[in-house]
């Protein structure tokens, strides 16, 4: 059994951050004949400049184990990020997501999730979510991958200042393809999340994610992300539109 385990210090550059949509399609690990996985990186930084403080610390985990037969797959996600001064927290949220895949054919597969997530600095603090649908895989190249997913997704949102709860049922599908470039191993992903609620379709959340990653080394590695993200529905304006862009180093071992 091959255990692949990196921990890692990965250097940010962040523009307008938003947490309400995370991308399960660019955490997936594609181990084909690995039964069990692990990769994990943490960061921490403290910094007083005569008694004015910055704590940051963020930690991320991802693990995944399949079947003896590779067709049954179960895959974690986790992290939480804190940045802190004396006065206010700038960043203090956290995310877990679990997933169970069944390989029906090399077409078709049926999966399961349940997902929970907290960000006390936006409208929606606390998102908690069940889901099941399909995933398949339409096309199976060795440089070239594409997948469309579709599933049934019971969700429970908290609003942060009157705490108020709602209760909806959502439509979640997505579209998600991925390129390497055998010479210079530069991967290139995109993805785009379409989830309107069932009762009213002109209650939607859009997310579309390109990322490019590249190993210099057997142990750096540089990527750039960048997540757009839109909602129809704002307890405080129109709709809301955010983008992120991150540009990275990765030290593994």
């Amino acid at each position: 059994m091959k255990l692949p385990l990196s921990l890692g210090i990965t250097l940010l550059f962040i523009s307008n951050a938003s947490a309400q949509l995370v991308n399960i399609e660019s955490k997936r690990m594609q181990k084909d004949s690995v039964r069990f996985a692990l990769k994990s990186d943490l960061l921490f930084n403290y910094t007083d400049n005569n008694g004015a403080y910055i704590l940051q610390i963020g930690s991320n985990i991802t693990t995944q184990l399949k079947s003896k037969d590779l067709k049954k797959i179960f895959f974690f996600i986790g992290n939480y990020n804190l940045i802190r001064s004396k006065d206010e927290d700038f960043q203090n949220s956290y995310f877990f997501h679990l997933r169970y895949n069944h390989k029906i054919t090399d077409f078709f597969r049926l999966e399961g999730f349940i997902q929970n997530q907290n960000n006390t600095l936006l409208t929606i603090s606390n998102r908690n979510l069940a889901g099941a649908g399909i995933r398949l895989k339409l096309i199976s190249e060795d440089n070239a991958k594409v997948y469309f997913g579709n599933a049934y997704m019971y969700e429970i949102e908290k609003q942060v200042d009157s705490e108020e709860r709602f209760y909806n049922h959502r439509n979640s599908s997505y579209l998600s393809a991925t390129y390497s470039f055998p010479k210079t191993r530069l991967d290139f992903t995109g993805t785009v999340y379409y989830q309107p609620l069932y009762r009213y379709m002109a209650n939607h959340r859009i997310l579309s994610q390109l990322k490019a990653e590249m190993p210099l080394t057997d142990h750096l590695s540089v990527s750039a992300l960048y997540n757009y993200f839109y909602s129809s529905f704002s307890t405080s304006t129109e709709s809301d539109r955010s983008s992120n862009l991150k540009l990275g180093l990765t030290f593994s071992f």
